[in-house]
């Protein structure tokens, strides 16, 4: 279920890196952004043991920039308004854990990936957050299971020879999404419902 939360940091990045590159001025307009790198884990508890969830599947869905850009790409890109849309979108089904298959597909259980199979989070606007530089929350509606709620996301970004570094986190509860916390073992292996989601982005930033 973290794995989905993961997710919406992935997408804030990508977006704030697509933003920079207008170095021109230029009128709001969908775009296609490069994830040069992209990865999402969720991390749990249970009552025997910790675990890992993480999938590298994350794509942009949509992205639109506000108006003329001056300046350092990275700031710009966390600047009000720099930012008018952005939706990501990670596959649930390509969560894994190095726990081994039952894990996975109970996972996957909880997650009613046949019924959603994709986890989204759209942004609703970028807050800097003053010191130190680089950082925001990224509000937004992260979707799981087919459930929306909204959520402020923790980033901090880094640009460095020509790419945008962005790395996040978010504490979620599963019930909050309507997902019962998955057991095993019949019932005496019993996770937490509170999950950690990190994520870790490099966007290529376009020339042109």
């Amino acid at each position: 279920m973290k794995r989905g939360l993961l997710v919406g940091w992935s997408a804030v990045a990508v977006l704030a890196a697509g933003v920079s590159l207008a170095a021109r001025p230029t009128a709001p307009a969908d775009i296609a952004l490069a994830i040069d790198t992209a990865k999402v884990t969720i991390a749990g508890t249970s009552n025997i043991h910790e675990y890992t969830a993480s999938t590298t599947n994350v794509r942009v869905t949509q992205a639109r920039l506000g108006a003329v850009l001056d300046g350092h790409f990275c700031d710009d890109a966390l600047k009000p308004g720099a930012v008018e849309a952005f939706e990501i979108s990670i596959g649930a089904a390509t969560l894994t854990s190095p726990k081994g298959e039952a894990l996975d597909k109970n996972m996957r259980k909880a997650l009613k990936t046949d019924q959603f199979p994709e986890i989204r989070f759209r942004l609703a606007r970028l807050e800097t957050t003053g010191k130190p530089a680089g950082t925001a929350k990224a509000i937004g509606t992260l979707i799981i299971a087919g459930v929306e709620r909204e959520v402020a996301l923790d980033i901090t970004t880094r640009a460095d020879g020509g790419k945008l570094f962005v790395q996040g986190h978010l504490d979620l509860l599963m019930t909050d999404y309507g997902i019962k916390p998955p057991t095993a073992m019949m019932g005496m292996l019993k996770t937490d419902p509170k999950v950690t989601v990190t994520f870790e982005t490099v966007l290529a930033v376009p020339l042109s």
